[in-house]
């Protein structure tokens, strides 16, 4: 079937201009490739912001997010967050929903090649915070450090959130106890959890 004369020169004009034009794909890996900006890369954690309060592994729909509790010896009671980059879809649900707003960020890294596993993890590492009277696990020190700042003044209804915040402006020394015959009215002023906390208040 001989095709009309207009249609052959538009196929003709396609040709040359593909031939001597410039190329339509990137010149990887001769040249560096800049995604979009909107573009959604490798996450990464921000060490600063990030409080370990464990969000984002909470609303990962694939379970890239492991978070371990290490809270055996109350000296080196840790909370450790391993982002597995190889099992991450990017759907972007950590960040929307992180605590702080900037402890995980989304960003232009699209090349990111390995030849171990742990090449593909991310690890940030945060003190824990222990209940002084059973030894379980309340939070990080972080997040706690983090809640009483946006609480501001309202952080002294909570003995937990004032002791912590007094330790950083070195007010309250580690480990201070109140030396009283009535025990339970003197742990009301120590660092508890909520179950702890309910049951020295019924006490007193």
């Amino acid at each position: 079937m001989k095709l009309p004369c207009l249609l052959q020169f538009r196929i003709l004009k396609l040709a040359l201009a593909s031939l001597f034009g410039r190329a339509y794909t990137n010149p990887f890996p001769k040249g560096a490739y800049e995604p979009i900006k909107q573009y959604r890369g490798r996450p990464r954690y921000d060490k600063d912001e990030c409080i370990g309060c464990g969000a984002c592994a909470e609303v990962c729909p694939n379970d890239a997010i492991e978070v371990t509790d290490a809270a055996d010896n109350p000296e080196q009671a840790v909370r450790i967050l391993i982002h597995h980059l190889d099992n991450c879809i990017q759907c972007g649900q950590c960040e929307r929903y992180c605590t702080t707003e900037k402890g995980i960020k989304f960003t232009n890294e699209w090349d990111y090649v390995g030849f171990k596993r742990e090449d593909f993890e991310e690890r940030v590492q945060k003190d824990l915070l222990l209940c002084e009277v059973c030894g379980k696990v309340i939070a990080p020190i972080d997040q706690i450090k983090w809640l009483a700042k946006r609480l501001g003044p309202l952080a002294f209804c909570n003995p937990t959130l004032m002791l912590v915040s007094h330790r950083e402006l070195q007010v309250v020394d580690k480990g201070f106890e109140i030396d009283s015959e009535y025990p339970q009215r003197a742990r009301r002023l120590n660092i508890q959890c909520p179950h702890c906390r309910r049951k020295t208040a019924l006490t007193v």
